[in-house]
């Protein structure tokens, strides 16, 4: 079925918003939890989109996406909202703890991804109304975008998720000198998305990604 553009956009909406802030929401909570307040005295450990949303990035950015793939047919929905502020020096144990501040975005994703499922699962069990086909096609969007951010933040990129995961893993000397390529992380990130080489990275990821979500909830 062909949608409109702005069928499109109401579909993806909700997905987009909740999928791109709860993340960034995620990563305040878990800091607040390893001793960085930081992100909790600015008000950002919060579930109001509001204080997360980032005109550019949550807004104009997957705005496009879907313009552009509506015109040629292709393309990954992404965005991103205002990054939570974290002072990682002022975590218990700054290198370790780095690691599940920076797990926690992604894994609310995952968590987000298998939520929409659920509301998949139950939309194609019950018998069709006017809610279960906008409700089916809300929680296939949901999927997809929350697995697909959930894939290109854990790119080992910094300062993506990912990048920041590896070096909290990384030993001491190797993880300095890996902190020094993260100058070059949105350059390189910019020419992978232009060249369309990250399409090429994330495709058979998200791919699997989904196909999994479809296995265990038997889609």
């Amino acid at each position: 079925m062909e949608f409109n553009l702005v069928q499109t956009i109401a579909i993806y909406a909700l997905p987009v918003i909740f999928a791109i802030t709860l993340h960034e929401a995620a990563h305040g909570y878990v800091a607040r939890h390893f001793g960085d307040l930081t992100a909790w005295r600015l008000g950002r450990i919060s579930l109001n989109p509001v204080r997360h949303i980032d005109l550019v990035g949550t807004i104009v950015v997957p705005l496009v996406i879907l313009v552009t793939s509506k015109l040629v047919g292709a393309g990954i929905l992404f965005g991103w909202a205002k990054p939570v502020p974290v002072n990682f020096h002022a975590l218990r144990s700054p290198k370790r703890d780095m690691l599940w501040v920076a797990a926690a975005g992604p894994a609310a994703n995952l968590l987000m991804a298998m939520g929409w499922a659920m509301v998949l699962k139950l939309a194609i069990m019950v018998p069709p109304n006017a809610f279960t086909q906008p409700a089916s096609l809300m929680a296939q969007a949901g999927v997809s975008v929350n697995i697909v951010l959930m894939v290109l933040n854990l790119l080992p990129i910094l300062p993506l998720d990912g990048g920041r995961i590896a070096f909290s893993l990384l030993p001491e000397r190797l993880a300095q000198r890996y902190a020094g390529l993260e100058r070059f992380g949105l350059p390189i990130l910019l020419i992978l998305i232009f060249t369309n080489v990250l399409g090429l990275i994330l495709g058979p990821m998200v791919r699997a990604s989904i196909g999994l979500i479809e296995t265990l909830f038997q889609f």
